[in-house]
């Protein structure tokens, strides 16, 4: 399973260079790509993201050309002009994440769930992908 992620090399050289001390720095947390794990086992791989703060009914899930694609649009609510603020750092942000799935994957198998902040995914491999028992052999 492969992972298709954006270059990030100049973004954070830019973040460096800029951060500096006034008003709390410039360089503020811009990840809003959410970390992810994959872990591969001999019947399936699990995939796990960590987006918390999130309601099931805010991913965009889709399977395409063997592309898995995680995605999250907020819908933007101006609640803040009643508010005033000394200091706001909480931020939701919208996130797209694609994967490319190997022709292992059992693709109408594939299961998704969304608890404690982790939206985690359970890809089965298909029965050709999956060990085979040891065997022996005959000598003639």
């Amino acid at each position: 399973m492969s992972l298709v992620k954006k270059n990030t090399v100049f973004p954070s050289l830019l973040n460096e260079l800029l951060n500096t001390d006034w008003y709390g720095g410039l360089e503020a947390n811009t990840a809003t790509i959410p970390p992810v794990n994959i872990k591969e086992n001999e019947k399936d791989y699990s995939l796990e993201l960590l987006a918390p703060g999130r309601n099931k009914e805010d991913f965009k899930v889709e399977i395409d050309k063997d592309i898995l694609s995680v995605s999250v649009t907020s819908e933007k609510i101006n609640t803040d002009l009643k508010e005033k603020y000394s200091l706001k750092e909480f931020k939701i942000s919208d996130f797209k994440r694609t994967f490319s799935l190997p022709d292992t994957i059992k693709e109408e198998s594939i299961s998704v769930a969304y608890e404690n902040g982790i939206l985690k995914f359970t890809l089965p491999k298909k029965e050709e992908a999956l060990p085979k028992p040891k065997r022996s052999l005959d000598i003639a």
